[in-house]
């Protein structure tokens, strides 16, 4: 018989999300943390709650295929301004 202590001791709980409430500020960090952008993680934030999510996800994806970007936030950046003025006409 062990003791309910040493049990709970054992499973080491994730803490690392504790801050973020919201499934958009999850999306938002993550895409800040691909893009090696975490300065502007305020600004991933805004878009991922005020901009639509397939917007958002084309743009991620056409990132993820270039393999030698400078920037890749730069290139994030440019991409979803093209696809804002499409969806816009």
């Amino acid at each position: 018989m062990q003791k309910i202590g040493s049990l709970i001791n054992k499973y080491k709980v994730d803490d690392s999300d504790k801050y973020l409430s919201r499934e958009f500020q999850k999306y938002a960090y993550d895409l800040a943390v691909e893009l090696d952008d975490l300065a502007h993680k305020s600004l991933y934030m805004r878009l991922a709650k005020n901009t639509p999510r397939n917007l958002l996800e084309v743009a991620r994806s056409f990132v993820k295929d270039a393999t030698n970007a400078k920037s890749k936030a730069k290139l994030y950046m440019w991409k979803l301004k093209q696809l804002k003025l499409v969806a816009k006409m």
